[in-house]
């Protein structure tokens, strides 16, 4: 068991390895601006069909709406990732959409932004505090221990590796590879998992991973990560 899982994370680090290096060849190209990032997140630019972030996000990024993810602090390549990810790339479709492939929010103004918008954005918001005082927590006592238990060890009996060994034992996650999950609202994680399960948010080790968990799992650990600190 302990050599499958091994051999699991493994494979997922290479995925991963062969990835960064076009990732930051492509952040090269593009210094980013924050204080440009700044005016792109408060106001938007409806010239060109881009809402102002800040209505869903909300103030630097700590969004008050369980549906909407917070943003502030994430890592800078990791937001980059995700905002390209919400648009189709020549004739290959976005790599996330909603449910049943049905096209996200972010469906409709992600490919509206350029480049330099993305690196932008990305930059201002890893930069933001934050606001642990509205961050998403813990809301369901009886399911604690049921996510502390996938969290810290997963589910060995279907070889689901601990959330903790990419995420860190704290929810912080490893800059630029994993998000951060602590403070995450726990609506959120979970939909996303969701996605993750369908296809429909295409991520080769994840899906393999909440494929083998059931949906009471998959709520448990959710609200586990979002009251992590």
């Amino acid at each position: 068991m302990k050599r499958a899982l091994s051999s699991m994370f493994m494979a997922g680090s290479l995925m991963l390895a062969g990835a960064l290096p076009g990732l930051a060849h492509a952040q090269d190209a593009v210094k980013p601006d924050a204080k440009a990032g700044e005016q792109l997140f408060v106001n938007g630019d409806m010239s060109r069909g881009v809402l102002a972030c800040v209505t869903c996000h909300g103030d630097a990024g700590n969004s008050t709406i369980p549906a909407n993810p917070n943003l502030a602090a994430m890592p800078h390549e990791y937001l980059v990732k995700q905002l390209r990810d919400f648009a189709p790339q020549g004739d290959k479709p976005a790599v996330r959409t909603g449910p049943d492939g049905a096209p996200s929010i972010m469906a409709t103004i992600a490919p509206a932004l350029t480049a330099q918008d993305i690196q932008n954005v990305s930059l201002y918001l890893s930069q933001q505090k934050l606001d642990w005082d509205q961050a998403g927590n813990a809301t369901n006592e009886s399911t604690m221990d049921r996510g502390q238990q996938i969290w810290r060890a997963g589910i060995v009996g279907r070889q689901v590796p601990a959330c903790a060994a990419c995420h860190s034992a704290n929810g912080a996650g490893l800059p630029g590879e994993f998000p951060r999950l602590a403070g995450q609202h726990p609506e959120y994680i979970l939909e996303q998992l969701k996605l993750f399960r369908s296809g429909d948010r295409a991520n080769t080790i994840m899906y393999d991973i909440t494929s083998r968990m059931t949906d009471p799992d998959l709520a448990a650990v959710a609200d586990f990560a979002a009251g992590l600190r």
